[in-house]
């Protein structure tokens, strides 16, 4: 099992400023749109009863157990004592497999956070005050206004009073997004090239999260092609381990694959493969070209897939591996590129590799149209992250993603060194 780090946004604000119900629209919002979301709430004071007095569970947990599990056939909970607070970096990391988790609270977690002011709350009023004057005399983001304040006077806030003890929890440098129907704040956010949404605005919030911080889909395309001359068969179809080698790479890949395509002239070979994997609903799509070469092999296995991140590997690379194809797309979301490949003293490793089919799509098309079939045409043309071998090596510790068997005298040898392990 491949778990698949979950991304997280942190909301924020202060008392009664409308966390938990933009959270909980937010969450509702999601969910319509057929995204998994997790969540987190980020409860100050010690203590909290989760189960209710009487129950077993509830037994349990006073007669001293230090940590229950209740399992029940569609649910589990577990309460764990704690001997210090957990960093909310480590609960978002024990929850793999969303789209995205939505935090409540954590100020300080360093996550990308969603700042939420309300007219109506007079302590969001006196932050708005406060971030509008920081942002009229350029004040970076998370400057302690309240001690600029006692010099300058730039604030009037009463010293120790409420508006200024909840006026130091201001938007910070980790500010992706403000909340807010006051203008102020508003208008400070436009200085800090920050956007803002009305509270009403859940879809619209909703669009930037998808936008920006959701989880892409990713499409996980295998190239198995046909006939292998140098193998004398179809790699495909070549057994390993009694089995025949794309099983191999439908188990290894299909875990972190939103759609699981294959790209071959055999279809009506490997039509045994939607009976065997009846869950996965296999796309088996013929190459869009008569000619072989990485750059049609690209074409084809873009032009198939319909999410907007493309995950290539070829069936012959044995030890492909599942936690590089996460390392990539988490790399290509960071980063911004148009294509994340991993890059060794060979050169690059374009079929185990990620693409980002809105801007590698029209550039592969430009280059065979004009004839050209070369995949550093190609790689010139759109922005490459390098994936640097220490970087596989982190995703993959055990190494060996790349190689990969073209005889039957190197696909023995493999099989010997993987039925030995």
């Amino acid at each position: 099992m491949v778990d698949i780090p979950s991304p997280a946004v942190a909301v924020v604000g202060r008392h009664n400023s409308g966390k938990t119900t933009l959270v909980v629209k937010l969450i509702e919002e999601l969910t319509a749109r057929g995204r998994d979301v997790g969540s987190v709430k980020h409860h100050h004071r010690l203590g909290f009863e989760f189960d209710i007095p009487g129950k077993d569970s509830y037994r349990h947990r006073h007669a001293g157990a230090t940590e229950t599990v209740i399992a029940a056939p569609d649910q589990i909970a577990r309460v764990r004592t704690l001997s210090a607070e957990l960093e909310c970096a480590s609960i978002v990391q024990s929850m793999p497999g969303h789209d995205v988790v939505i935090v409540e609270g954590y100020r300080k977690s360093g996550l990308p956070t969603i700042e939420v002011m309300r007219a109506e709350n007079e302590a969001d009023a006196a932050v708005a005050r406060a971030f509008a004057e920081g942002a009229k005399n350029g004040e970076p983001l998370g400057t302690d206004f309240i001690q600029k304040s006692r010099g300058e006077r730039a604030f009037e806030f009463e010293e120790g009073s409420r508006e200024a003890d909840f006026a130091t929890k201001m938007p910070t440098a980790n500010t992706i997004a403000v909340v807010t129907d006051i203008s102020q704040a508003q208008e400070a956010a436009e200085v800090y090239g920050i956007p803002h949404f009305h509270p009403d605005d859940v879809r619209g919030i909703a669009d930037f999260l998808e936008a920006y911080y959701v989880r892409p889909k990713v499409t996980v395309v295998i190239q198995a092609g046909g006939e292998s001359r140098r193998m004398g068969q179809s790699k495909a179809l070549v057994p390993f381990a009694g089995r025949p080698l794309i099983c191999r790479m439908i188990d290894r890949l299909s875990p972190v694959a939103d759609e699981l395509i294959i790209t071959t002239n055999e279809g009506e070979r490997l039509a045994f493969l939607a009976e065997d994997y009846p869950e996965l609903d296999i796309r088996l799509v013929p190459d869009l070209h008569d000619f072989r070469g990485a750059l049609p092999g690209i074409h084809t296995a873009l032009d198939a897939a319909s999410n907007p991140f493309v995950a290539l590997v070829a069936c012959d690379m044995l030890f492909a591996s599942p936690r590089l194809v996460v390392a990539e797309a988490i790399a290509l979301k960071e980063s911004g590129a148009d294509a994340v490949i991993p890059v060794n003293k060979h050169g690059y490793e374009p079929f185990h590799a990620i693409y980002r089919r809105s801007a590698c799509l029209p550039a592969v098309l430009e280059l065979l149209d004009a004839g050209d079939k070369r995949a550093q045409s190609f790689f010139d043309r759109v922005n490459v992250r390098e994936y640097e071998q220490s970087e596989v090596l982190r995703a993959e510790p055990m190494g060996g993603c790349f190689i990969n068997a073209n005889t039957p005298e190197e696909l023995h040898a493999l099989e010997e060194a993987f039925l030995e392990e």
